[in-house]
């Protein structure tokens, strides 16, 4: 009898162990399985992007989110609801894995999960409470759409919060049931006060059965606990500074012994009193005053200049997001096919024959691509371009030969216009991976594809358009997108703005190398100081032997890496007595070169002051300052041939037109007609340097979002003015604007110079006669005579008096 109760004794051992044995494989897997689905919710949260395609928003861009649309569903529900909380209730799931890999049973499971579940709410309410900042994405608060709801709820029944201090009370009351959710839903606090005996030697005397019984009502001693009591003392440490510890302390009492356990008592099961000194160390080490007064030393200091390290770039939740997500909502292929067969037959009706091949439908236009029969010239399609918009019943149409293919494009304005902002110009692909030096948005084409272009390779740019048409905001367009890339020490601004109305919100950024132009006499100077600057600049390329300002750059970065001195060796001159060259060592004190972009908003009122001096600093920057890192951005709103002249046009090949009144303005400024056909309000034309025309709707900025990247940029430091000398103030510098082949070293100069002193004759028609050379190079060999004083001036009757009798007086001089 004895034998078979032992055999059955056994069978059931090994029952229970196989049984045992398969119940911790199962939790162990189960672990791993919550372990990983947290690592993808930590994924999908931490690439959380509020643009990512969802349910709300929605975007033809592929997410960002490193979960692909999963992930960025998830995240953005997540985020909506709960907003912060949904990361702070993280913890409590991860401590559950880690007891389920370690075989550990959760005791009081379902108390511990209605607490996590509790403290969603809790803690959604507690984010909610704090007012979110201009960086937060989202409409809702810091909780979500839960956390703004609770927090209203007192609104409800006692009309709000009375005072200050009642709101601050139940913001803190909110604070420590969201510490204690946690910390109980994780298995730090254990139900019912009960806390585990902290000695090894009180578990040692247990039996087996009475450690089964205990493990009901207390976990087990691990290394699980001990990060999580290690955890909670440390908390409780830092309360200790606040003066909350004879409060916390109350629930820190011991079961088995009765004593009242302090915080800073060893947490790993032993009483060892080295275990306990190096726990007592590491809280220590990380509440140490010191570093909190270090942090709140560099939280004070004050930034006055800004530089590569401490400058941060503007926020891209500045700007404005679209009112509407829905692209071409009204173009349904129904409703194209039916304007496609309608077009057919209004060029049927002029007598032009073809085929609509294919529609392109775009945010504010839709191109119809014409196909037309053998034999119909492409002037005449295009000169029935009003024609075609009356019999349509459209505002206007822009009728051009597609390039490159047998087809006319007929572009008709859709009848409800989707309004394009910088925003999604700023985040799309395009812009974010574009490696251009000077890369800024123009907006998106009539496919709705974003635009961006690269001022560098421009060089610079011309700007057209009447009153109203976008012209001012392409400009504050253009100068953000290169404020979102660059630092002040990557590029700087000089902006002149006579109109004193556009460009003077910028006046204090850091980013500007002198304050805002608004007189017409100091924007003359700086034109000067640019030009003076330009060709020192290319003094130091030419000691470098680099051919431009990247070349330049990527040197200097090169000898401060290795840490080499500037140096190069020049020849001085000859040794008299052995004939051999004598060279000398140049040490070379060259900095850093950033680019300049010099922004222009209104030319016609600076040709009417000072014609002749703008156009000759502007031909002269437009000629010569691009190597040197220089681009002007030059706009106009009266684009007739006496502001934008033949030598301005040579030197800008780039170009953008806006709504113009004419087709003679159109011609003026793109060299054809269309350009009065657009829809305004940031409809443009742009030209290429290659004389591709290309139909882009600009973006909107308001002022609002001016606004706050400029109040951004003030706070990074304060702006770096140049000093503009008096030379240039005065008109002393107006000869860096002549021809540099007119100087004292010219052949011609010189020859004229001894042809006076000799003939003792001075007038341009000598010079002319004598040298053999045209009107305008001899009358500004007499201009520069008569600067140098070799010369006078002319009298009533034309005469000049000669000033010196020899050529040895001259070089004295």
């Amino acid at each position: 009898m004895l034998g078979n109760t032992s055999v059955i004794i056994d069978d059931r051992n090994r029952t229970f162990f196989s049984l045992s044995w398969f119940k911790r494989r199962l939790k162990a897997v189960c672990g791993l399985i919550l372990i990983f689905t947290l690592m993808a919710i930590i994924l999908s949260l931490a690439t959380w992007d509020v643009y990512d395609p969802s349910f709300s928003y929605i975007t033809l861009n592929p997410p960002k989110n490193l979960l692909g649309y999963g992930g960025a569903i998830f995240s953005d529900i997540a985020m909506q609801c709960f907003g912060l909380a949904s990361v702070l209730c993280l913890p409590p799931p991860f401590m559950w894995s880690l007891a389920c890999l370690l075989g550990k049973d959760i005791n009081f499971f379902s108390k511990r999960f209605s607490a996590w579940i509790a403290n969603f709410f809790i803690s959604s309410a507690f984010f909610a409470s704090f007012s979110p900042s201009l960086f937060w994405p989202i409409n809702n608060g810091f909780g979500g759409i839960i956390g703004d709801v609770i927090i209203r709820l007192p609104v409800l029944f006692v009309e709000g919060y009375s005072t200050e201090i009642g709101f601050f009370l139940f913001r803190a009351v909110l604070f420590f049931f969201m510490i204690f959710l946690v910390l109980f839903a994780s298995g730090t606090i254990f139900y019912g006060g009960h806390n585990l005996p902290y000695s090894t030697e009180d578990h040692l005397e247990f039996s087996q059965k009475n450690r089964f019984e205990y493990s009901k009502k207390c976990s087990e001693p691990s290394n699980f606990q001990y990060i999580m009591n290690l955890l909670k003392a440390w908390i409780i440490s830092i309360f200790k500074y606040g003066g909350f510890l004879s409060f916390m302390q109350k629930d820190f009492s011991s079961h088995s012994s009765g004593k009242r356990i302090e915080p800073t008592l060893d947490m790993s099961f032993s009483d060892k009193e080295d275990s306990r000194t190096r726990v007592q160390s590491q809280i220590d080490e990380m509440l140490n005053i010191d570093n909190f007064q270090n942090i709140d030393n560099i939280l004070q200091s004050d930034v006055q200049s800004p530089s590569s390290s401490t400058f941060v770039l503007p926020s891209k939740a500045m700007l404005s997001r679209p009112k509407s997500f829905v692209c071409n909502s009204n173009l349904s292929p129904e409703t194209m096919q039916r304007n496609a067969s309608v077009l057919t037959s209004v060029l049927g009706d002029f007598g032009v024959q073809g085929e609509i091949v294919n529609v392109l439908p775009g945010p504010v236009i839709t191109l119809y691509e014409l196909e037309p029969a053998p034999g119909i010239k492409s002037s005449r399609i295009i000169g029935l371009a009003d024609d075609i918009a009356r019999s349509m019943s459209a505002i206007s149409a822009r009728v051009s030969v597609i390039p490159g293919r047998n087809a006319i494009g007929i572009e008709l304005p859709n009848e409800a216009r989707e309004t394009v902002v910088l925003r999604d110009l700023i985040l799309s692909n395009v812009f974010e991976g574009n490696k251009a030096n000077l890369a800024i948005n123009l907006g998106k084409s009539i496919e709705g594809v974003p635009i961006v272009a690269d001022l560098s390779k421009m060089p610079h740019l011309l700007i057209a358009g009447t009153t109203g048409s976008g012209k001012s905001v392409a400009i504050n367009t253009m100068i953000l997108s290169l404020l979102y890339r660059l630092r002040p020490d990557q590029c700087r601004l000089i902006m002149i703005d006579p109109k004193m109305l556009e460009l003077s919100v910028y006046d204090g950024i850091p980013n500007l190398l002198a304050p805002v132009v608004t007189d017409s006499k100091k924007a003359v100077a700086t034109l000067k100081w640019l030009v003076c600057e330009m060709e020192e600049r290319y003094r130091k390329m030419s000691k470098l032997g680099v051919r431009n300002i990247d070349g330049f750059n990527l040197k200097i970065a090169q000898f401060r890496s290795k840490e080499i001195s500037m140096n190069r060796t020049v020849q001085t001159g000859f040794d008299r007595k052995t004939g051999e060259a004598i060279y000398e060592t140049e040490c070379l004190d060259l900095q850093h070169m950033p680019y300049i972009v010099v922004v222009i908003d209104e030319m016609a009122d600076l040709m009417m002051v000072a014609r002749k001096d703008i156009e000759a600093a502007v031909q002269r920057l437009a000629q010569m300052a691009r190597a040197a890192g220089i681009h002007v951005v030059m706009a106009t709103q009266r684009p007739s041939v006496d502001v934008i002249t033949g030598t301005i046009k040579a030197n800008f090949p780039t170009r953008i037109s806006f709504q113009v009144s004419s087709k003679i303005d159109s011609r003026t400024i793109l060299g054809e007609q269309g350009a009065e056909q657009l829809l305004g309000q940031g409809d443009m034309l742009y030209m290429t340097g290659a004389g591709r025309i290309q139909r882009i709707h600009g973006p909107f900025v308001s002022d609002r979002e001016v606004e706050m990247v400029v109040s951004h940029l003030k706070k990074q430091g304060k702006a770096d003015y140049i000093d503009i000398g008096d030379k240039f103030m005065k008109g002393d510098g107006v000869n860096i604007l002549k021809n540099p082949t007119i100087s004292g070293s010219d052949d011609l100069y010189e020859q004229a110079v001894e042809i006076i002193l000799r003939d003792k004759k001075a007038s341009i028609s000598y010079i002319q006669r004598r040298l053999g050379i045209g009107y305008n190079r001899a009358a500004s060999i007499i201009e520069s005579m008569e600067e140098k004083g070799v010369i006078g001036p002319a009298s009533s009757t034309g005469k000049r008096e000669i000033l010196l009798s020899s050529t040895e007086e001259l070089l004295e001089q």
